[in-house]
Order: structure tokens, then C-alpha cells, then sequence
């Protein structure tokens, strides 16, 4: 490697450095932003996170950063970088080509707007007035729409969106797999609400201790892998969770006095994520690739803990008895019985407190709205209307006001339009590591019957979280099953479990 070349390297990843050090700091302001910053914060904090933000894209645009990537993009150059480098460089060049093509005002303009769209969504979902949120989707989807029209539409101008979360996933793609999956879950789902043998939820339905449940959940962190020493549990209106680094990964709960499961599974589903972010390689630490490869892998690893592990009979059979220690003379009932509650299968509204099988219409509703916005024209007004009309279609409920409506989720606020088929990817790929992990880990089932989950933990790290974002997601999931994703893999887990629980 010439003098010259190394010094442009040089050059190069002390950007990337000083990109990822602003991304940090913009991370702790919306993680403030959501779990607490006064109300009356709120206008002036959205302007300071613009600021910053606008400094972050002139570092991602510069055109001393084009030149960079020119050189060390030269053929006999890029094979000369180590394999982090060239990933590095190609990465690079994809957000430098999208992002070069949006006005430096219009980027700051859209980051305040988001930003203060979240906070007003938060009191929109509380009181269910929509009508006061609506003019903020309105700007959202005009921004996006302007987006679009500057990055160049793809096949259709929603794929354009869904490339920004799962790279190559097309909406023919999804469509087709969509498809597959409706088809042979709905008469599943029918066969189950016909059967006999429905469990009795009644006991999750009492008033449960915030406290005793905040100390579960932190217990249950623990023994999953969960490293308090780089990471910390809040609270906040709609659970997520925020890597700013490996060593300080943050995530959310939200804490009901009725249901003494959503926090717990909101807590176990965002530790997940936060695995994925504490166990990145740290030749990665520093660099835009230490983070996820796409959210839909991402969402595999969140459902996968939540859904595989958390509502599996060998953990229950394990953890039921502690839970039942916080909760005395609420809970006493056979272990089987809570396992055969907390995977009841029935329409519900809201998605995050779906069950396995129909989480997966609450995702096709979303992509089906989505689509429709972008590809049909589709405006904020209607959204109400339509999202009421595919729930009472796909899962035969109607929400009684548009907090457990379309505002539920916070998606929109923030302008993530695109992402929600991430979450029924992430099922997916979910299942089909799953066949994998219980033949390479033969004892899988056992170990979590012990509590012993770290094992679980460590292959995962080798077959996925190591490697951020160095791998694509068809390169991940290729070389840990052998085989492209496939839909099947689900169906056929969702099958084997069902079928046991409803004895059909």
C-alpha cells in the first residue's frame, strides 16, 4: 500500500470515527427524549438534536468523503484493506450515494420535525387524538415522499423504503412470503379458536406489584446474559432499546399493573437486541459497522429470546417458581397451565402484546398500509379509517379509539416507514436458526430446563452478533443453516408448538 493511500485510509477512518462519536451523543439525547426530558424541553431539544444531526450529514456528505471513497474504491486498493476496511468502503459509498442526493436544509428540517413528532405522539396515543398528531404525519410522509423522489424510486417507490432496513428485500418478495404465510396460518388459527382446549388467562389478569415486576425482569436480564456493566433498564411509553456502543446498551419497558407478562416479555424481546449490540466484535468498537446487519436479523434475535426461549415449557418449568415467590397467593397454579396461558393464541389489537401466530397479521396489516401510502397515495386523513378496516378483514376486531388504533405504534413518529416487515423477517430467521441451534446444541431444550441460557448466548455470538454488520443478512442466515431464508421454517414451528398446546 502506497504512502499516499494509507494516508487517505487514515483520513478516512478518523471520519468514520468523528461520524460515530456524533451518532453516540444523538443517541443519548433521543434516549432522554423518550424515558423522561420535561415536556416544556421538548421544542428546544428537537432544534439541538437538528443541529447536531445537520453536522453528522455534512460529515456523511462531504466531498472531501467522496474523493476518499474514489481512491480507495481503485480495484488493486480495495483488495489491498483488511476485510473490516473494504467493508467499511462499501458501506460507505451505499449511505454517501443516499444521502448526498437529499439538501443539507431538507435533512435538518426532517430531524427536527421527527423528533418533536415523537414526544406529541406519545400524548396523541394517551388521550387516542389523532387529530392533533395528524398534521405531523402529514409532514412525515411529504418529507419521505420528497426522499424518494431524490434517491430515485426502485421497483416501486415503497421498496425505495424497505431497502433502508432489510437490504435486497423487494416488495414482490415480500408479497410472495407474506402470501405463503397467511395461507397456511390462518387455518391454523382456526383449527386452534375451534379447539376444545383454550387456556385459562384469567390469572395473568390481575393487579401485579410494579416493583415486584421491575425486580423480575431485572432478575430474568441477568440470567439470560444481559450485562448491567454495559447496559441499564428504564422505562418508557413503547419499549425499544439503543446501542450507543457495545460497553452502554440502553433498553425500555413499559410496566402495566394488570398483565404481569408485557413487561416481561417487552423486557426479555428488547434484551435481545441488546445481546445482539453488547457482543459485537470489539475490532468493531469505533465504527459504523458495529451495530446490527439489518433489522430484520436484528428482530430475529429480540423474537427469537421473547418467543423461542421466553415462552418455551423448559424455561417456565425453570423460572415459574420464582415468579411466583413475587407474586404470593397470585399465582398458584400449575406451571403448565401459566405456560399454556401466556401462549394463547386470539385477535388482539395490540401488536406488541400479540401472540406468535397472528403478531404476524398485525405485520402484514402495517405493510399492507404502508405500501398503499407510498405506491397508492394514500394520505394521513385516511390511515384511520383503513387501519379499523384491515384489522375487522385480517383478525375480525375493531379498535374503540385510535390509541389502540393507528397510534399505537411509535414507527411513524420517527419516520421508520419500511420497518415493520423487519419484525415477521425477524420470525423467520428466528425459526430457521432455531433447527440449526437444536442440532448443533443437541441439549438446548435441557439447558434452559436449568437456567443455563449463557451457552445459547454463545452461539449465538459466534454465529451472529460478532459480526455486526460485516455480513449481509443473506450471508448470515445462509451460513448458519445452509440455506436462503425460508418461510417454512416458521410455519413449521409455529405448528409443532400449537398443535401440542391446543392438542389438535
Amino acid at each position: 500500500m502506497s504512502a499516499i493511500v494509507e494516508k487517505t485510509l487514515e483520513k478516512f477512518l478518523e471520519r468514520i470515527r468523528q461520524i460515530k462519536s456524533y451518532e453516540e451523543a444523538l443517541g443519548v439525547l433521543y434516549w432522554d427524549m423518550r424515558t423522561g426530558a420535561p415536556r416544556k424541553g421538548v421544542e428546544s431539544r428537537s432544534k439541538a438534536i437538528g443541529v447536531l444531526s445537520s453536522q453528522v450529514f455534512a460529515l456523511q456528505t462531504g466531498a472531501d468523503l467522496g474523493e476518499w471513497l474514489t481512491e480507495l474504491e481503485k480495484p488493486e486498493t480495495l483488495a489491498s484493506l483488511n476485510e473490516i476496511n473494504r467493508k467499511l468502503v462499501t458501506e460507505t459509498r451505499k449511505d454517501f450515494d443516499r444521502s448526498v442526493k437529499i439538501p443539507p436544509k431538507l435533512h435538518e428540517e426532517y430531524v427536527i420535525l421527527t423528533s418533536e413528532a415523537e414526544s406529541f405522539w406519545e400524548e396523541a396515543k394517551a388521550s387516542g387524538d389523532y387529530a392533533s398528531f395528524q398534521p405531523y404525519l402529514d409532514k412525515i410522509i411529504t418529507y419521505t415522499n420528497k426522499f424518494i423522489d431524490l434517491w430515485g424510486a426502485k421497483a416501486t417507490r415503497y421498496d425505495t423504503l424497505l431497502d433502508m432496513y432489510e437490504p435486497g428485500i423487494t416488495t414482490e418478495e415480500l408479497d410472495r412470503v407474506f402470501g405463503g404465510l397467511r395461507e397456511k396460518l390462518v387455518p391454523l388459527a382456526s383449527a386452534i379458536a375451534a379447539s376444545p382446549h383454550q387456556p385459562d388467562t384469567s390469572l395473568l389478569k390481575q393487579t401485579y406489584a410494579k416493583e415486584a415486576q421491575k425486580k423480575f425482569s431485572t432478575f430474568i436480564l441477568d440470567q439470560i446474559g444481559f450485562d448491567f456493566q454495559a447496559g441499564r433498564l428504564d422505562e418508557s411509553v413503547h419499549p425499544f432499546a439503543t446501542g450507543l456502543s457495545t460497553g452502554d446498551v440502553r433498553i425500555t419497558t413499559r410496566y402495566l399493573d394488570d398483565d404481569v407478562t408485557s413487561a416481561l416479555f417487552g423486557t426479555i424481546h428488547e434484551c435481545g437486541h441488546a445481546l445482539y449490540e453488547q457482543n459485537i466484535s470489539k475490532e468493531l468498537d469505533g465504527t459504523t459497522l458495529s451495530t446490527g446487519t439489518s433489522m430484520g436479523i436484528h428482530e430475529s434475535q429480540s423474537r427469537f429470546w421473547e418467543n423461542v426461549i421466553g415462552r418455551s415449557r423448559p424455561f417456565w418449568n425453570r423460572y415459574f417458581g420464582d415468579l411466583q415467590k413475587l407474586f404470593p397467593g397470585q399465582l398458584d397454579v400449575p406451571v403448565e397451565e401459566f405456560y399454556r396461558a401466556t401462549n394463547v393464541v386470539q385477535p388482539s389489537l395490540i401488536r406488541i402484546e400479540a401472540d406468535e401466530l397472528t403478531y404476524n397479521l398485525h405485520i402484514i396489516i402495517r405493510y399492507e398500509i404502508e405500501k398503499q401510502i407510498f405506491n397508492e397515495g394514500v394520505t394521513a386523513a385516511e390511515l384511520p379509517a383503513l387501519w379499523n378496516a384491515k384489522y375487522k378483514e385480517y383478525l375480525g376486531i375493531t379498535p374503540e379509539n385510535d390509541g389502540e388504533g393507528v397510534l399505537q405504534d411509535v414507527h411513524w413518529s420517527g419516520g421508520a416507514f419500511g420497518y415493520f416487515p423487519s419484525y415477521s423477517l425477524g420470525n423467520m430467521y428466528a425459526a430457521q436458526m432455531t433447527e440449526t441451534l437444536e442440532k448443533e446444541l443437541p441439549n438446548v431444550w435441557e439447558l434452559v430446563e436449568k437456567g443455563e441460557l449463557h451457552p445459547i448466548k454463545d452461539w449465538l455470538t459466534d454465529k451472529v452478533y460478532q459480526y455486526g454488520k460485516l455480513r449481509t443478512p443473506s450471508e448470515l442466515i445462509t451460513a448458519i443453516t445452509g440455506k436462503p431464508l425460508d418461510p417454512d421454517y416458521l410455519v413449521r414451528y409455529l405448528e409443532r408448538k400449537y398443535k401440542d398446546i391446543y392438542k389438535l
